[in-house]
Protein backbone atom coordinates (compact mmCIF):
# COMPACT_ATOMS: atom_id res chain seq x y z
CA UNK A 1 0.00 0.00 0.00
CA UNK A 2 3.21 2.30 0.61
CA UNK A 3 4.39 2.16 -2.95
CA UNK A 4 0.41 3.15 -4.10
CA UNK A 5 0.17 5.81 -1.68
CA UNK A 6 3.94 7.19 -3.01
CA UNK A 7 2.43 6.83 -6.67
CA UNK A 8 -0.88 9.22 -5.96
CA UNK A 9 1.40 11.83 -3.64
CA UNK A 10 3.87 11.86 -6.86
CA UNK A 11 0.49 12.57 -8.94
CA UNK A 12 -0.69 15.33 -6.45
CA UNK A 13 3.03 17.09 -6.72
CA UNK A 14 2.34 17.61 -10.50
CA UNK A 15 -1.03 19.92 -9.07
CA UNK A 16 1.13 22.37 -7.33
CA UNK A 17 3.33 24.07 -10.03
CA UNK A 18 0.70 23.86 -12.50
CA UNK A 19 -1.43 25.77 -9.87
CA UNK A 20 0.76 27.83 -9.29
CA UNK A 21 1.21 28.60 -13.50
CA UNK A 22 -1.82 29.40 -13.74
CA UNK A 23 -2.61 31.12 -10.48
CA UNK A 24 -0.42 34.28 -10.93
CA UNK A 25 -0.33 36.62 -14.22
CA UNK A 26 0.24 39.59 -15.34
CA UNK A 27 -2.91 40.98 -13.94
CA UNK A 28 -2.89 39.33 -10.47
CA UNK A 29 -3.51 36.82 -8.47
CA UNK A 30 -6.25 33.60 -9.76
CA UNK A 31 -6.94 32.82 -6.10
CA UNK A 32 -8.55 29.27 -7.43
CA UNK A 33 -5.42 28.04 -8.85
CA UNK A 34 -3.75 29.33 -5.97
CA UNK A 35 -6.32 27.45 -3.45
CA UNK A 36 -5.50 24.02 -5.80
CA UNK A 37 -1.99 24.52 -5.59
CA UNK A 38 -1.93 24.78 -1.98
CA UNK A 39 -4.89 21.89 -1.79
CA UNK A 40 -2.45 19.54 -3.69
CA UNK A 41 1.01 20.25 -1.79
CA UNK A 42 -1.48 19.17 1.54
CA UNK A 43 -2.75 15.88 -0.05
CA UNK A 44 0.84 14.91 -2.21
CA UNK A 45 2.55 16.01 1.56
CA UNK A 46 0.29 13.86 3.70
CA UNK A 47 0.80 10.60 1.52
CA UNK A 48 4.07 10.89 1.47
CA UNK A 49 4.45 11.01 5.16
CA UNK A 50 2.14 7.92 4.81
CA UNK A 51 4.52 6.42 2.52
CA UNK A 52 7.48 6.69 4.31
CA UNK A 53 6.39 5.14 7.52
CA UNK A 54 7.51 1.74 5.22
CA UNK A 55 9.78 3.23 2.30
CA UNK A 56 12.89 4.73 3.22
CA UNK A 57 12.98 8.44 3.00
CA UNK A 58 15.95 8.41 1.09
CA UNK A 59 13.79 6.05 -1.79
CA UNK A 60 10.19 7.79 -0.80
CA UNK A 61 11.83 11.30 -1.39
CA UNK A 62 13.41 10.63 -4.62
CA UNK A 63 10.63 8.62 -6.26
CA UNK A 64 8.24 11.39 -5.22
CA UNK A 65 10.13 14.08 -6.78
CA UNK A 66 10.60 11.88 -9.56
CA UNK A 67 7.09 11.37 -10.26
CA UNK A 68 6.35 14.97 -9.80
CA UNK A 69 9.32 16.17 -12.27
CA UNK A 70 8.40 13.89 -14.88
CA UNK A 71 4.58 14.53 -15.13
CA UNK A 72 5.29 18.17 -14.77
CA UNK A 73 7.90 18.07 -18.07
CA UNK A 74 4.43 16.29 -19.87
CA UNK A 75 2.07 18.55 -18.17
CA UNK A 76 4.20 21.33 -19.71
CA UNK A 77 4.21 20.43 -23.02
CA UNK A 78 0.91 19.25 -23.14
CA UNK A 79 -0.45 22.46 -21.48
CA UNK A 80 1.84 24.87 -22.28
CA UNK A 81 3.60 24.49 -25.43
CA UNK A 82 6.90 23.97 -23.77
CA UNK A 83 9.41 22.39 -25.89
CA UNK A 84 9.26 18.62 -26.20
CA UNK A 85 13.08 18.16 -27.35
CA UNK A 86 14.47 14.36 -28.37
CA UNK A 87 17.31 16.19 -25.72
CA UNK A 88 14.79 16.97 -22.75
CA UNK A 89 13.07 13.38 -23.31
CA UNK A 90 16.19 11.63 -23.24
CA UNK A 91 17.08 13.25 -19.63
CA UNK A 92 13.35 12.81 -18.43
CA UNK A 93 13.61 9.37 -19.27
CA UNK A 94 17.07 8.93 -17.26
CA UNK A 95 14.41 10.05 -14.21
CA UNK A 96 12.10 7.50 -14.76
CA UNK A 97 14.65 5.15 -15.35
CA UNK A 98 16.26 5.97 -11.54
CA UNK A 99 12.31 5.74 -10.27
CA UNK A 100 11.63 2.20 -11.32
CA UNK A 101 15.49 1.32 -10.51
CA UNK A 102 14.84 2.66 -6.68
CA UNK A 103 11.75 0.88 -6.90
CA UNK A 104 13.00 -2.68 -7.74
CA UNK A 105 15.94 -2.30 -5.48
CA UNK A 106 13.80 -1.11 -2.45
CA UNK A 107 12.97 -4.00 0.05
Amino acid sequence: MAWFYLIVAGIFEWGWPVGLKLGMTDAGPRWPWIVFAAVCIAISGALLLLAQRTIPIGTAYAVWTGIGAVGTFVLGILLFGEAATLARAFFVGLIVVGIVGLQQTTA
